[in-house]
């Protein structure tokens, strides 16, 4: 997968909207092209993608904690003026009253993350009437998703070291988490055994103790009657887990090896 996995070519609104990554280096594409802007500004949108809409004063205050109120929103209207300077021409902030927010249409990493998680817990049902079968569409397309298993998407701003980026990051990892395994587990089920792999071991760099990525892993393997892949997998697993906290695999784990 190409390394400029944000910026394909501006062919349509899609590809042309405004798009912020977050996992892995900050990067914002315009048109299909990165943009270079300042660090301030960075963190201006990093945050209205992570916390959505926000307050001026709790936004200048999240971003500046170790100043006063008052230069804090000094501050801010200043990296909005930076803001406008360096995309000139394209509005990415809409002010809505006392609040500060994303344009609509200005599309993120993180955006993309949490919509298909809730996509996934507020399921869409098709009935199929010919068949009488039940299917939950539990997420959605893959062309949506692929920016998630690129090898930089493991963290969020790794390079950054603001407090207030902690608890994004331990709550984007786990929904990742979560949503790569499932997302392999459909893959698999769907008979997409190559991409399907990809997803799972994608999960199982993001965390190598995760014995539910471990499962995803030999799951792909057993599916496409890869019995000795799978029996390698589990063994890695196993070696692995006592080797690093002292226990084996649980006995859900050891019941996907025959």
């Amino acid at each position: 997968m190409s390394a400029q996995f944000l910026a394909p070519a501006c062919l349509d609104h899609a590809t042309c909207a405004p798009r912020i990554q977050l996992f892995g280096s900050f990067r914002l594409t315009i048109d299909g092209s990165g943009v270079s802007t300042p660090l301030g500004v960075q963190r201006l949108l990093a945050a209205l993608a992570l916390r959505e809409r926000m307050s001026r004063a709790r936004l200048a205050a999240t971003l500046w904690p170790e100043t006063t109120q008052r230069q804090a929103l000094a501050n801010l209207r200043k990296v909005c003026w930076r803001l406008q300077a360096a995309v000139p021409g394209h509005a990415l902030v809409d002010p809505v009253g006392r609040d500060l927010q994303l344009v609509p249409g200005v599309m993120s990493d993180v955006g993309v993350l949490v919509r298909a998680v809730h996509h996934r817990y507020h399921r869409l049902v098709d009935i199929d009437v010919v068949v009488g079968a039940v299917r939950a569409v539990d997420l959605p397309g893959g062309a949506a998703l692929e920016q998630l298993v690129h090898p930089e998407a493991v963290d969020l701003l790794p390079d950054w070291d603001d407090p207030w980026l902690d608890a994004d990051r331990e709550r984007l990892r786990q929904l990742r988490l979560h949503l790569l395994e499932e997302w392999a587990a459909r893959l698999t089920d769907e008979g997409e055994y190559g991409l399907a792999l990809e997803v799972a071991l994608c999960a199982l760099r993001t965390d190598v103790l995760r014995e539910s990525a471990h499962r995803a892993v030999i799951n792909v393997h057993r599916a496409e009657g890869n019995v000795q892949e799978a029996r390698r997998a589990f063994a890695a697993c196993s070696a692995l887990l006592s080797r690093e906290i002292g226990v084996p695999p649980s006995p859900e784990t050891a019941a996907l090896v025959p």
